[in-house]
């Protein structure tokens, strides 16, 4: 594996270091661990698209993009839209 430097200050060093020897890792280690459990804003983003599509999945009904994020209890809401949308398609009355 590659290696490069980083640059940071004197007491993130040694706030790293005293974290790494806590951990028995090396300095390498612990900062690739950190790195590997913060996700980036496109990892992020495609986690959501797989869980949305996912609960769509289970769901069986097609809950949209918008509806998710209107949804503040996610879960709970997406049970509301998903039986709104089977009611309107039975043709009963909400």
């Amino acid at each position: 594996m590659a290696t490069t430097t980083i640059q940071v200050s004197r007491e993130t060093r040694d706030h790293l270091a005293t974290l790494a020897v806590e951990r028995g890792l090396t300095l390498g280690q612990l900062v690739q661990q950190l790195a590997e459990r913060v996700p980036t804003r496109d990892q992020i983003a495609e986690r959501l698209r797989a869980d949305r599509d996912h609960a769509r999945a289970l769901l069986g009904v097609d809950v949209s993009d918008e509806e998710f994020d209107q949804a503040p209890d996610v879960l709970g809401n997406i049970y509301k839209i998903a039986a709104e949308k089977v009611r309107a398609a039975r043709g009963e009355a909400a």
